[in-house]
């Protein structure tokens, strides 16, 4: 009766079959892992935003990661900017989706090690390869707050860290690159300023994460899921189609030739 499945055509197309059913269930709980990430990220960020503000150097050190329950902690350090060494960070964009720098202060605390503090997006003045102009921090000894984040990596961010670039320019936030350039001890890690706030509102903060987003995730992987259950089910249907059409194609009289019409 199911004879046919046997044919080269079956056995290909129930091969194909048994591979797509793991690989869209693995799918599935990949979309999952990535759902229960970002909640657990949520989960910091909000605890962290909520958190009081503790010093910087309490969660960061030269050489060490920033931790992840500490990721967005809202810190303080006093000292001052050193805008001699300011550098900008190419390719970034502001709420407005429009693509420009972010504005990357070494700040020095009292003991001489280096916070790194990200100012804030700054529009491009011209060309990408141009140094803008920045607006001057606040000069002498000065209190900032801001959030704690790790550094970013080439593989971990999806930026690409291009060399070769032009003078004071980077492509990642790094402190140990930093470091390297400044010859000088750098705290891991870099600060999202959020106080005191620019004259001028120059540079543009940066805004707080949206914390409540849990993203796709989820639907994707019960969609995943739903395919991998609807692949055996369309088999079965197909298979049973073809047992069909087999035997109607069976028990159908074959049609008489007709007849040779007299001349």
């Amino acid at each position: 009766m199911y004879r046919f499945l046997l044919s080269r055509q079956w056995v290909i197309l129930t091969l194909i079959m048994l591979a797509l059913i793991p690989t869209m269930i693995e799918l599935g709980f990949w979309q999952l892992h990535r759902h229960e990430h970002k909640v657990a990220l949520n989960r910091v960020i909000s605890q962290s935003l909520a958190a009081k503000p503790v010093p910087a150097e309490s969660l960061a050190a030269p050489g060490q990661a920033v931790e992840h329950e500490n990721l967005y902690r809202r810190v303080t350090a006093k000292g001052t900017f050193d805008t001699a060494d300011e550098v900008v960070v190419r390719r970034r964009t502001n709420s407005d989706e429009e693509v420009g720098f972010h504005v990357l202060t070494p700040f020095v605390l009292d003991d001489g090690r280096v916070l790194l503090v990200n100012r804030g997006w700054i529009p491009a003045d011209g060309a990408q390869t141009e140094f803008p102009k920045i607006p001057a921090p606040a000069k002498g000894e000065t209190t900032v707050t801001g959030r704690l984040m790790a550094d970013e990596t080439a593989g971990g961010s999806g930026i690409k860290d291009v060399r070769g670039l032009p003078d004071r320019m980077v492509m990642l936030i790094n402190s140990e690159q930093q470091a390297k350039a400044l010859g000088k001890q750098v705290l891991g890690g870099y600060v999202e300023l959020t106080a005191p706030e620019p004259r001028g509102d120059v540079p543009e903060l940066i805004a707080a994460p949206n914390h409540s987003d849990i993203g796709p995730h989820m639907a994707y992987a019960v969609q995943w899921w739903l395919f991998a259950a609807g692949v055996p089910v369309g088999f079965v249907i197909l298979a049973r189609r073809e047992r069909r059409d087999r035997e109607e194609a069976a028990n159908t009289p074959p049609t008489p030739s007709p007849e040779p019409t007299p001349v």
